[in-house]
């Protein structure tokens, strides 16, 4: 199976506190119309940490639902304790999920060896794809080239990694070692096209939950060969792209879906709203990009 294109890490959304299962099913729908290749519920930008576990399964099954099997569904799975993040996987599979996002242990910050063991647990206890998710910046600790390496060679249903550490020689340091099979996705809107040009093939979005069809187009034009095409809309929309994270994600985004979407911008704490000078910075710069 290949992750190559577009998927959105999907907000979550919420109404007086609660799962806004009619608003999430609606914003799906536009990531479908949007033609991106993939969903990707439950992640950092669903705001996962502040999902009860009741919850975090039935952000999952709805995703499921909605896609209807017309686009992937990776859901995240992380946790910093094994077998926590065993049984978060485990459940995804049983949903219909058609993959699982694995983040790096955070906090705790184990060794390459003990990731290797917690990656290699979880791969173990799934059919499902799994894809490695290196964020240090969120976790305090990078999964490694060589274990990246060795959980390609020894778990052939970990095929993939988002790669979230604002590096574009890792991508190439990772490119260079790995099977031709073993797939790299951008985890940063900014460096996607960087990351493509070097041996990604595709993101794991933010922006396409605003944009999912300028983000999609941009990254099947550079796939296509058409380079150019797909610099333009990477010069049109980078204002955006790095405005989306003037403030802790997935905060800004949710702002910008309530301009455009009847979606609310409510975030749970420890998360809350923008400062009004950040909200006057988003609007111009959405209106700039004719948003």
């Amino acid at each position: 199976m290949s992750f190559a294109g577009t998927h959105t890490a999907l907000v979550t959304p919420f109404r007086a506190g609660a799962f806004d299962s009619a608003g999430f099913a609606s914003l799906i729908e536009d990531q479908i119309a949007g033609g991106v290749e993939g969903i990707v519920p439950v992640g950092t930008t669903g705001e996962s940490p502040t999902l009860s576990h009741e919850e975090h399964s039935a952000v999952i099954r709805a995703a499921v639902v909605a896609a209807a099997g017309r686009c992937k569904v990776i859901a995240g799975t992380g946790s910093n304790a094994t077998s926590e993040a065993v049984d978060l996987t485990q459940e995804a599979e049983r949903l219909g999920a058609t993959a699982a996002l694995l983040v790096a242990p955070y906090y705790n910050k184990p060794s390459q060896e003990g990731l290797y063991r917690h990656f290699r647990a979880i791969a173990e206890s799934v059919e499902i794809p799994i894809i490695l998710y290196s964020i240090p910046g969120r976790c305090g600790v990078e999964i490694g080239v060589e274990t990246v390496v060795r959980l390609a060679a020894d778990c052939p249903n970990i095929t993939a990694i988002k790669e979230a550490g604002g590096s574009v020689e890792r991508v190439s340091q990772l490119r260079n070692v790995l099977p031709p099979a073993f797939e790299i996705l951008s985890g940063d809107d900014s460096l996607t096209i960087p990351f493509l040009s070097v041996g990604a093939v595709g993101v794991i979005s933010v922006a396409s939950n605003l944009i999912p069809a300028q983000v999609s187009e941009m990254v099947r034009l550079w796939r296509a060969g058409d380079t150019a095409a797909a610099h333009a809309i990477h010069s049109r929309f980078y204002p955006v792209f790095k405005d989306l994270f003037i403030e802790p994600n997935p905060v800004p985004v949710k702002f910008a879906l309530s301009l455009s979407k009847n979606l609310s911008p409510d975030v749970r704490l420890p998360l809350c709203e923008m400062a009004p000078e950040n909200e006057s910075r988003l609007r111009k710069t959405l209106a700039a990009c004719g948003l």
